[in-house]
Formats: structure tokens, C-alpha cells, sequence
């Protein structure tokens, strides 16, 4: 028989790590209480059973660590040090206790693993299982908050890590021949196991970024929201995209994986502008965390995004979209 409510709810909290030392009430009362200090981030997001993942390729512990990673990477976009996650699971009545579980258990490794306290949350039935999770992060007592609406003209664009991996994924998921085993699953670890960049955000943001975005949509699709928000057009030259190791192998050509890259959402990784002088000490900064920083283009005046390919041809901009229900990689 199912556990109650309240029973499986305790055993969630069982599962989770310690409090923070922010924290003075954590979840188990009416509401938790936090003694914050400074100017705080706060980020809402989702995940849904048959958009943002399957449940049967994924597994609980997969969807737990994923809907979690996808919010910290909003707070790592803004260059924001990790605080609190608040949680609230829907789920179909016959999805069993031991999911439910699971899932916690994917929320409490990927809290330890960035340092974050699951405070608080809800589970409710609905009709298809969706995990949401508000994230709140905290401005760097001797940093700063980075937005996406400062690049300027003569900026240049960078990206941390490599793009292409979490589309890759899901063809792997779709029964795609994949490259060597190792490197296979370390393709499906970008969907199953997403590592949002807070250190690399605090760092980029020390160094002087002007502007910043998680590659969440896409690097074109979110490339645009920050020449939007900025002002300014953004220049991205493909070709110096860095792409996941095997995803050429995967998609069959350089060409087909540069386009996966390039439009394939999911990834959660930055793609950060910086001032030209700002360019080198920021991947020095970022290399001594373990990861890495491609420069791939540049800010000019205008408005939109360029995706350009060698000899003047170019990509047409596109990515995830919420209200079409595409998938990362599908427009």
C-alpha cells in the first residue's frame, strides 16, 4: 500500500542534506525560514514528463538531479553563489512511493554536489509528472550580479565547456548509433547528469562580465534573448564552437554536429561577454576549475544574432521553444 502523504513527505526530508547556515527553519514547518543578507537571486523552474525528459529513459534519480540542475544553472547565469531550492513534485497517483524516492534522491545528491539546501516544497497528484523547483542564490559578498543587458560593441563572446552534448543524448536515447562506449556515456550524462557552472558564473563574474546567459534554449535561441535584452547584434562564428567529444561521430559529419551544437538546447552551460582585456585572465579563471573557455565571437552594433559559417554562409538562429513543445535540437 502507498504511503501517506505526510509519511512519504517525511522520508523526503530524511533523504536531504543538512541545512545551510543560512537556513533557521528548514522544510518540516509551515514555511522555512532564512536569515538572508544582501541582494538575493530567485529563479522558477520546470520539468515535464514527455518535454524535458522521458520518464522511462531517465529514471527518478535522473529527473531529480536534472530538474534541480536546470534551475542553479539560471543562478549561475547570473554569476549568483547557490543558497536554497524549494520543491514541489506532481505526480500521477500510480507513479510508486519508490520513484517518488528516487526522485528525492536525485534532488539530495545534486544539492550536496553545489552546496544547496532543499528548504522546503509540495507533492501533489496531476495528471503527468512535472518537478518544480524556485531556486534562490546570493550576490558574492565582494562580486556582483551579472544580467544578460550589458554587452557592448567590441565585447567578446566566450562559452565554458563544450555544446552539443544533451542534444547528442537524446539521440543516443533514440536509438542512434553512438560513438565509443566511454564516450557515449559521457554524452548521456549531459541529459542524465547536467552540472550547472556556479563556479565558473561567481568567477566570470570577478573577471568582469558584461553580460551572461545559460545555454538553456540553445546557443542561438539564447544568444538572442542576450542581444535583446543588450542592445546590440551578436556575432558567433561556428566553426570556433566547441563541441562534445564524439558528437561529430554521433550526427554523422562536423557539419551536422556543429548544427546540433548550435541549436541544441539543454546543454547548461554560459555563454558570457566579456571585454577584450578581460578575455584571457577569464579563461585562466575558469581553467583552474577544472573547465574550460572558447572565445566564439563578438558583440557589434545592430540588433539579432549571426550563427556564421566559413566562406559568409550562416545557421539560421533556432532552439528550444516552450509553446511549440520542440525538443533540444528539433527547432
Amino acid at each position: 500500500m502507498a504511503a501517506s502523504e505526510f509519511d512519504l513527505i517525511a522520508e523526503i526530508n530524511e533523504r536531504l542534506p543538512a541545512k545551510g547556515e543560512r537556513v533557521r527553519i528548514p522544510s518540516g514547518d509551515d514555511a522555512a525560514v532564512i536569515e538572508m543578507g544582501g541582494a538575493s537571486a530567485v529563479s522558477v523552474d520546470a520539468v515535464v514528463d514527455g518535454v524535458h525528459f522521458r520518464f522511462a529513459d531517465f529514471g527518478p534519480v535522473a529527473v531529480g538531479r536534472k530538474a534541480l540542475a536546470a534551475g542553479l544553472s539560471d543562478l549561475a547565469a547570473m554569476g549568483a553563489l547557490p543558497g536554497e531550492a524549494y520543491v514541489v513534485v506532481a505526480a500521477p497517483a500510480e507513479l510508486e512511493d519508490g520513484a517518488l524516492l528516487g526522485i528525492a534522491d536525485g534532488l539530495a545528491e545534486a544539492a550536496s554536489r553545489c552546496g544547496v539546501t532543499v528548504a522546503g516544497g509540495d507533492l501533489v497528484s496531476a495528471p503527468t509528472l512535472m518537478v518544480s523547483v524556485t531556486v534562490v542564490g546570493y550576490e558574492p559578498e565582494d562580486g556582483r550580479l551579472v544580467t544578460r543587458s550589458g554587452a557592448r560593441p567590441g565585447d567578446r563572446l566566450a562559452v565554458t565547456g563544450r555544446l552539443g552534448g544533451a542534444a547528442g543524448a537524446l539521440a543516443l536515447m533514440d536509438g542512434v548509433a553512438g560513438p565509443s562506449p566511454e564516450l557515449s556515456e559521457a554524452i548521456l550524462a549531459r541529459q542524465l547528469d547536467p552540472a550547472p557552472r556556479l563556479r565558473e558564473g561567481v568567477a566570470l563574474a570577478a573577471q568582469g562580465a558584461t553580460a551572461m546567459i545559460d545555454v538553456s534554449d540553445g546557443l542561438g535561441a539564447d544568444a538572442g534573448h542576450l542581444a535583446r535584452s543588450s542592445g546590440a547584434r551578436l556575432e558567433i562564428e561556428v566553426e570556433r564552437i566547441p563541441l562534445q567529444e564524439g558528437l561529430a561521430e554521433l550526427a554523422g559529419a562536423q557539419g551536422a554536429a556543429i548544427e546540433l551544437a548550435a541549436s541544441g538546447g539543454e546543454d547548461y552551460e554560459l555563454l558570457v561577454a566579456l571585454p577584450p582585456d578581460r578575455l584571457e585572465p577569464a579563461s585562466d579563471a575558469v581553467a583552474k576549475l577544472g573547465s574550460e573557455l572558447s572565445e566564439i565571437g563578438y558583440v557589434v552594433e545592430g540588433q539579432g544574432v549571426a550563427l556564421k559559417l566559413p566562406g559568409g554562409g550562416e545557421i539560421e538562429p533556432h532552439g528550444f521553444d516552450q509553446r511549440r513543445g520542440s525538443r533540444s535540437g528539433s527547432g
